[in-house]
C-alpha cells in the first residue's frame, strides 16, 4: 500500500539500482576518449612521466660515469704508490752506494793522512 508521497523499499531499491547504472553509464561515457580536456591532461600527466623517466636515466647514468671515474682514480693512485715505493727504494739503493763510495774514499783519504804522518816519523828519525 504505497502512496504517491511514500515509495516502497522495492521502488526506493530499483530506483537506486538504475541511478547506480546511470552514474556509471556517465562516467564510462565520460571518459578520455569523448573529452579533449580530459585527453589533454593525460597527455600532460604522460610527458610528465616521460621527462621524469629521462631525468632518472640521467642521473643513473651520470652516477655509473662518477663511479667509473672514481675506479680509475683509485687505480692511477694506487699505480702511482706503486711507482712511488719503487722510486724510493732505487734512491735508497742509490744513496746506499753513494754512502759506501763516500765513506770508501775517506778510508782512503784518512790512510793516506795516516801513512804520511808515519812517512813524516821516519823521515824526521833518520
Amino acid at each position: 500500500m504505497s502512496g504517491f508521497k511514500d515509495p516502497g523499499y522495492l521502488e526506493r531499491k530499483s530506483a537506486a539500482t538504475d541511478a547506480r547504472k546511470a552514474a556509471l553509464e556517465k562516467f564510462r561515457a565520460g571518459s578520455a576518449a569523448n573529452d579533449p580536456a580530459a585527453a589533454e591532461r593525460l597527455a600532460a600527466r604522460e610527458a610528465v612521466r616521460t621527462a621524469r623517466d629521462a631525468r632518472a636515466a640521467e642521473r643513473k647514468a651520470a652516477k655509473a660515469a662518477r663511479e667509473i671515474e672514481l675506479a680509475e682514480e683509485a687505480v692511477r693512485a694506487r699505480e702511482q704508490a706503486e711507482q712511488a715505493k719503487i722510486d724510493a727504494a732505487a734512491q735508497a739503493k742509490r744513496d746506499a752506494a753513494e754512502k759506501v763510495e763516500r765513506e770508501a774514499a775517506e778510508a782512503v783519504e784518512r790512510k793516506a793522512v795516516r801513512d804520511a804522518r808515519y812517512a813524516a816519523r821516519k823521515a824526521r828519525k833518520r
